[in-house]
């Protein structure tokens, strides 16, 4: 399919041998004023306007801003036979994409010009599209959590992902730390620069000093050529360093020398470089009590955490689970070729009452396995991994919430209720069916309860 071209020229002479001289390979249509055009223009999409600058009562450029306003703008290309430099710039200035002198043109040179926009157009397009599934991918969206704790964390996130500081993510396994730290980067000043992750578990340790500063060949046995470390692919951007627990004493200090000066050298070098680099490191131990074991650096310690990101477990925020679960179930079905609508009700009872010692990374792989082996439309009790089918029951909510809930001996056992029903709520981020089961009542109870404790809102 052609590209749709408007010509705009009061002269008929003009449009109709442009017309003649484009219409092989463009959808042209005419307009014989700017009135006439703008008329056009609202009415249908046109990919290119090619106008006249002099027209009778408006010019080209009046034209040309005002289709730049409309939701779907044209490529915007000026002609006029009164060239200067200073109508060219003007031109620019006011949205066309190209200026064309009348008396110079050729059309060869005008579809070399028209097909250049279009391209650059499609370019510019492409590339807003891709930064869009890259905020959808990396940015909070990707995040499932409605829960208290979880929007908490969300709006921390928000506030020191546009700072410098350097910042420390902890929580255990499978909490989604990595995640965090994609969305801190994408919602940073430096999202146009890189992001370099390091899993410093997974590297020993003679190893993990060259992996992040790089090294120069012959500085040691096997080192054949020169490497770039990760800190040096990262300038501009952001490192992020994974189990930060797990790097070693000489790696500390070298790493606290890039927190501090903001400089490093590659092994086996004297050369000082510069570390233009944000640190967002991520543990699941407690680093606090390393320090105090004399295993991990205090100065270091502190300048890790400028900022620190607590991530709650799973079993804290029981009202996401739900969530979490559909989204998995939806995005396995799809890469499974199955239809699966939903859970039954004995499943999804399963999945809540589980604890989930191993977080979202854990509940990500029962749902899996759920989905391969389902065999109906809906996740039954059956497909779930058998530490999920043969889960305890959920641990009554009086243990999990009375040492926060204030003994007086003024509290009546209504008021005590209300409290309990109230922390419920706040722990399943206002799930009821879930608070339901949390407090040993129905669903059906606990809305009559919330009607006459005036709790409606929750």
């Amino acid at each position: 399919m052609n590209p749709q071209l408007l010509i705009v020229d009061d002269e008929k002479n003009q449009r109709e041998g442009l017309r003649a001289a484009l219409e092989d390979h463009f959808d042209v249509y005419l307009a014989d004023a700017a009135s006439s055009a703008l008329e056009l223009l609202e009415k249908e999409h046109f990919d290119v306007l090619l106008t006249d600058f002099r027209m009778a009562n408006e010019d080209g450029l009046k034209l040309i801003a005002r289709a730049k306003s409309l939701p779907k703008p044209p490529v915007c290309i000026l002609m006029t036979a009164y060239g200067s430099e200073e109508l060219a710039v003007e031109a620019i200035k006011r949205g066309a994409d190209d200026y064309v002198p009348k008396a110079k043109m050729q059309i060869e040179e005008l579809e070399f010009r028209i097909n250049r926009a279009l391209r650059s157009r499609k370019l510019e397009t492409e590339n807003t599209s891709l930064r869009q599934q890259l905020d959808t991918k990396f940015g909070l969206e990707n995040i499932i959590g409605q829960s208290p704790p979880m929007l908490e964390v969300f709006d921390i996130v928000k506030q020191v992902a546009p700072s410098q500081a350097t910042i420390l993510i902890t929580g255990e396994s499978g909490t989604g730390k990595e995640l965090i730290a994609k969305a801190i980067h994408q919602l940073s000043s430096r999202s146009k620069g890189p992001l370099v992750t390091v899993h410093c578990g997974a590297l020993p340790a003679n190893l993990l000093e060259s992996e992040l500063f790089g090294h120069e060949k012959g500085s040691f046995t096997g080192a054949h050529e020169r490497r770039i470390g990760r800190v040096e692919q990262a300038q501009g951007g952001t490192l992020f360093l994974d189990e930060i627990g797990e790097i070693d004493p000489v790696t500390q200090v070298k790493l606290l020398r890039v927190l501090g000066e903001r400089t490093f050298e590659r092994v086996g070098s004297g050369r000082t470089l510069s570390a233009d680099i944000r640190l967002v490191s991520a543990t699941n131990k407690n680093l606090e009590q390393m320090v105090k074991a004399g295993t991990f650096r205090e100065d270091l310690f502190y300048r890790l955490r400028v900022i620190q990101i607590p991530l709650p477990a799973l079993r804290e925020r029981r009202g996401d689970v739900p969530l979490i679960a559909r989204a998995f179930l939806k995005e396995f079905a799809a890469e499974n070729a199955k239809i699966i609508a939903d859970f039954e009700p004995e499943a999804i009872d399963a999945i809540l009452k589980y604890n989930w010692p191993g977080n979202v990374r854990e509940l990500r792989a029962a749902l899996e396995h759920a989905v391969v082996l389902c065999r109906r439309d809906r996740i039954a009790l059956r497909d779930l991994p058998a530490s999920v089918r043969e889960a305890a029951p959920m641990q009554p909510l009086n243990s999990i919430l009375e040492p926060s809930i204030p003994a007086s001996p003024s509290l009546t056992v209504q008021e005590a209720e209300k409290q309990l029903m109230i922390r419920a709520l706040q722990e399943c981020g206002g799930n009821r069916t879930i608070a339901a089961k949390m407090l040993g009542m129905s669903r059906r109870t606990l809305h009559r309860k919330l009607h006459v404790y005036h709790l409606e809102g929750f």
